[in-house]
């Protein structure tokens, strides 16, 4: 969040629990479990938004999408060192047919059992393999907090394979400027809003890290001067890294002045020869590939959770659970309503009409759950074949209903804040 002065009044009222409930996009129920978000239609509005944003940005870039199960066998996790490295972070293992299964608490061993389906020659290299995936890790109850913390998250991961050092530092840098886009687009700057930290190992800590001295010094190096030649100002935290390698993080603070990692680039000296990833080299012999894990958006749940806090609920109008309240000033102009939400669902546009109460309370509500733009239709609209547009900022005036639709697709495409 941005380093600015917040009174206490104003961070209870950007709290995204707070938010949540009151906007209608999340709730946590007892019977469902500690952790376990559900999602309301208003809020899932702003998960899909966030995911087509983030898949669509990444196929451009050259990413190839998949899709992989929740569940797999507790012995693919032993063979990645997540198990027993991250034993406590992890589910029971769920007995089937007496074998041991286990909820996935990330995508690597499934990205890399893909990659081992065929044979791979360096010209194919780099493969980016991506995935919004549903993750399962075991929180403590006392860690739990709201959508910063939970049991389950979906990721933005994707993990590349490469063909040499010099090409995985070039798809680590490539990796920080998706991430750099994507904090520009929600409107986050560099130095204020968050910054980068190099996490890295602890030599001696043998239990936590995966030893190999020489590799951890290597690719420590490797990020120090990949960041250092970017020109990026950062931080380094000793025992932050990943279990299999350093890591850049990218350091978000909530509204309690709490510090979360939002998005991530790992360096992985570990699993190729964990799970033997190897391509076909320019001399037609076997060579050890690289490996570089990254999450571009991070956990849709905590982004959302930093985005509520961000815009104080006031979401730019391509996130907008609803982006267009419709206020018929009376009953004799609901069917004209009606007809212009029709209009503007037709043009993937978020709307809902508003009846029953007076006009004035409609209105109140309205800004209440931060809509960004009303539409207010009376006996001069409707005969006009206009609407009254408002936003936020204040009154536009009455526009032939064509013109809003084109006003408000140029601002969701573009994402304006």
């Amino acid at each position: 969040m941005a380093e600015k002065e917040n009174t206490p009044e104003d961070l209870k009222d950007r709290d995204h629990k707070k938010l949540g409930r009151e906007l209608d996009l999340f709730t946590f129920s007892d019977s469902v479990g500690k952790g376990l978000p559900l999602w309301t239609a208003r809020g899932n509005a702003i998960r899909r938004e966030l995911e087509r944003f983030i898949v669509d940005e990444e196929i451009k870039r050259g990413y190839q999408h998949v899709h992989t199960p929740d569940i797999a066998k507790l012995d693919l996790y032993r063979k990645s060192g997540h198990y027993p490295h991250y034993k406590d972070s992890m589910y029971a293992p769920i007995v089937i047919d007496d074998e041991e299964y286990m909820l996935r608490p990330m995508t690597c061993p499934h990205h890399f059992e893909l990659y081992l389906d065929k044979p791979h020659s360096y010209r194919e290299l780099p493969i980016r393999i991506a995935e919004l995936a549903n993750l399962y890790r075991y929180e403590q109850s006392g860690e739990l907090m709201g959508l910063l913390r939970a049991r389950t998250f979906c990721l933005a991961d994707a993990h590349i394979i490469c063909a040499s050092e010099e090409q995985a530092a070039e798809e680590v840098s490539k990796a920080l400027d998706l991430i750099v886009y994507v904090a520009r687009v929600f409107g986050l700057e560099q130095g204020v809003d968050y910054h980068f930290r190099l996490s890295l190992g602890e030599r001696s800590n043998t239990e936590k890290y995966y030893k190999n001295d020489a590799a951890w010094e290597k690719s420590e190096m490797l990020l120090r001067d990949l960041l250092k030649k970017r020109g990026e100002k950062f931080e380094e935290a000793e025992d932050e890294a990943a279990f299999y390698g350093p890591k850049i993080d990218i350091q978000m603070k909530n509204v309690n002045g709490k510090e979360d990692t939002a998005f991530t680039v790992q360096y992985d000296f570990c699993m190729p020869d964990r799970f033997d990833l190897t391509y076909t080299g320019e001399d037609g012999m076997q060579h050890r590939a690289f490996v570089i894990h990254r999450s571009s958006l991070g956990a849709i749940e905590r982004t959302v959770a930093f985005l509520i806090e961000r815009y104080a609920g006031s979401f730019p109008l391509w996130l907008s659970p609803v982006q267009v309240k419709i206020l018929p000033v009376s009953e004799k102009h609901a069917a004209y309503a009606h007809g212009v939400l029709e209009q503007l669902r037709a043009a993937d546009i978020r709307a809902e009409v508003s009846g029953d109460d007076p006009l004035g309370k409609r209105i109140r509500t309205a800004k209440m759950e931060k809509v960004p733009y009303l539409l207010v239709v009376g006996d001069e609209e409707m005969n006009a074949q206009t609407a009254t547009l408002e936003s936020r900022s204040g009154k536009i005036g009455a526009l032939p209903v064509t013109d809003i639709i084109a006003k408000l697709k140029e601002e969701i495409r573009t994402r304006a804040a």
